[in-house]
């Protein structure tokens, strides 16, 4: 799988394209904002956008993912169900933060733990990670052993879960027991900043590495 990290809003949120070297399908993960600059990174590596697909439900991940579907032709799939509420509450997010009007919307489907999508030859794995948000999930692509986390983890940090129906404890046994245990070598790519490894945030995270109770 190859991929391209396209910064978006003042959030600078990781909008991220996926895509398959055979067939140069796309999927676009997590588009929160800028439309026009995701599709112009999607013309500049000359790839397909097959699908947009959601992590989670908050606002500087989903705000630019219903007008690029619909302009694409493309479906837009999960988050897990459980982040509905923050789907259907996208107009109070975006008074909150200032941000321009958006109606809430439902994606074509909801993701499950244990779900698998393809990305032309390419396969990623579904993983359910609640804790930031109740239905947020990962998307892992075991074989390249790279991984799109979303707000699950960060360099160096964690999700915050201080937010509607965040959990602290969950988040933690999302990091510790579903994602670590897939293998120090997996690269990821998180929601904000830079991408580390599974095995270094183990190591070495004061929030969940090695030394953490």
């Amino acid at each position: 799988m190859l991929y391209r990290i396209v910064p978006v809003t003042a959030f600078e949120q990781n909008c991220t394209l996926l895509w398959c070297p055979e067939t140069r399908e796309a999927a676009i993960v997590d588009p929160g904002g800028d439309p026009d600059r995701i599709r112009q990174a999607i013309a500049e590596e000359r790839i397909i956008a097959t699908q947009v697909l959601l992590t989670h439900g908050h606002i500087d991940h989903v705000g630019a993912a219903a007008p690029l579907a619909a302009s694409l032709g493309v479906p837009i799939l999960g988050p897990h169900h459980d982040d509905a509420f923050l789907l259907d509450t996208l107009p109070l997010q975006g008074r909150m933060f200032g941000l321009p009007e958006m109606p809430s919307f439902n994606p074509e489907r909801w993701l499950a733990d244990g779900d698998t999508l393809a990305v032309g030859r390419q396969t990623l794995s579904v993983v359910h990670c609640p804790g930031h948000t109740p239905g947020h999930v990962v998307f892992i692509d075991l074989a390249a052993r790279l991984a799109q986390v979303g707000d699950v983890l960060f360099a160096g940090s964690i999700g915050r879960t201080d937010f509607p129906r965040g959990d602290h404890r969950a988040l933690i046994q999302s990091i510790r027991g579903r994602l670590f245990p897939l293998g120090d070598d997996i690269r990821f790519i998180p929601g904000h900043g830079p991408m580390s490894t599974f095995g270094e945030e183990r190591h070495t995270n004061p929030f969940v590495g090695a030394r953490e109770d």
